[in-house]
């Protein structure tokens, strides 16, 4: 089962907003996908003055192409709120 991992950064100034954002654009993903599972993690670096934020999305049969593309499809708005790009990455179970 492929699953992805799509990881960014956000300035403290834009948390809340890319926060509501991210969430409503995985509510509606959930809504357009049934049994897709999402996660939005946050590791602070305080040192550097910002957040690495981590999407990640789980499907029971995997999230294949057309998933895919929809994730990337609704997150083309959020580029204005993070500080960088969006870096996807796709893992499977290890055998």
């Amino acid at each position: 089962m492929r699953e992805l991992f799509v990881w960014y950064r956000v300035a403290p100034a834009r948390e809340q907003e890319a926060s509501a954002f991210v969430l409503e654009m995985q509510r509606a993903l959930v809504r357009e996908i049934p049994g897709l599972a999402t996660r939005l993690l946050v590791r602070s670096e305080p040192s550097l003055d910002r957040q690495t934020w981590m999407e990640t999305y789980a499907h029971p049969g995997g999230i294949d192409a057309a998933a895919e593309a929809a994730i990337e499809r609704r997150a083309r708005e959020l580029s204005a709120l993070i500080d960088g790009e969006r870096h996807a990455e796709a893992f499977l179970p290890a055998a």
